[in-house]
């Protein structure tokens, strides 16, 4: 599979796979012929079908692991060997959806209290304090703190988007405590054992799995848990200011606006020249950012209906 398998990792490249998403799709594809001791380019859906029933049947694998190969597998046939008449019959699995295990106050803080590392601590706190996903927390540095507007700087998160997430004053006093005794050096917040490179999330992982045993508490502990933790005391604390379902449409409606994408246009005086962007509408009648330019531009033109020719003001802003 050596051809295949550069040709497959020069088409993840070219997507812009992340490195870990290339590595795990090649290993895969690997599988499935040294399953069937064939390249996959002489096999079809058969073969195909009966790997897959092997990972589900004799592996007893997880859901989550059988649709990583099943992607990988779709993407080497569709992109690499072009040949999607092979896949496109293969369905999704249905993925069952249980409720996320979520710690109480009590036992979150007996499970801080049991982590003896300073460094490792702090980690686990900013990972619950902000509800970041573990890859996230490891990779922060020094300068994505902003501790004027009370944000963290979120760089290269899920799907390679950034983003702000708030800074509460708790957490900053601990993450100014853990500066000033730990000195991290490089460029991270949380160095690994070389200080180039930040601390391994599987380093993170087995802190936490020791505390919980220290702690006695008898839950499956994850970073991932800590994130819905955070969610679910997050709407705890805020259980009177949750949004009325109008206000949380009106919310997502602006969240979605695609007014910026769209573009406008520059509307020009043409006695002084004085000139004013104006956007186009996102196309959305609930969307009450555009709505309100509608409902100014209406007041407007009734003002300008109900004012005497004599008495209305000019529409040039300079004159």
């Amino acid at each position: 599979m050596g051809e295949m398998r550069d040709r497959m990792a020069e088409d993840l490249t070219l997507r812009n796979y992340r490195p870990s998403t290339c590595m795990s799709y090649l290993q895969c594809c690997a599988k499935l012929a040294k399953y069937h001791r064939r390249s996959p380019r002489e096999m079809g859906e058969p073969e195909i079908r009966e790997f897959l029933l092997h990972l589900l049947e004799e592996k007893k694998t997880s859901l989550a692991h059988y649709k990583r190969h099943l992607a990988a597998i779709k993407f080497h046939y569709t992109h690499t060997l072009r040949r999607p008449e092979e896949v496109v019959s293969i369905p999704w699995p249905k993925v069952p959806r249980p409720l996320p295990l979520v710690l109480n106050q009590k036992e979150l803080w007996a499970l801080f209290q049991a982590i003896d590392d300073y460094k490792h601590r702090a980690v686990i706190m900013t990972a619950y304090a902000v509800g970041l996903r573990i890859k996230e927390v490891c990779n922060l540095a020094p300068s994505d703190i902003d501790s004027q507007r009370m944000l963290i700087h979120v760089r290269n998160g899920k799907g390679g988007r950034d983003r702000y997430v708030m800074l509460p004053k708790r957490l900053l006093g601990i993450l100014r405590e853990y500066w000033k005794r730990v000195r991290p050096p490089g460029p991270f917040l949380f160095p690994g054992q070389k200080p180039s490179a930040g601390i391994s999330p599987d380093a993170v992982r087995q802190a936490l799995l020791r505390a919980e045993k220290r702690a006695g508490l008898h839950k499956r502990i994850t970073p991932h848990v800590l994130r819905h933790t955070f969610a679910t005391h997050l709407l705890e604390d805020r259980r009177d200011h949750i949004l009325t379902p109008e206000q949380a449409k009106a919310m997502r409606d602006i969240e979605r606006c695609r007014t910026a994408e769209l573009g406008g246009h520059l509307d020009q005086c043409d006695h002084c020249g004085y000139s004013v962007p104006s956007y186009n509408s996102c196309r959305n009648r609930h969307c009450p950012k555009c709505q309100s330019l509608t409902q100014a531009r209406w007041i407007e033109q009734q003002a300008e209906k109900s004012c005497p020719p004599t008495t209305r003001s000019s529409p040039c802003p300079r004159t």
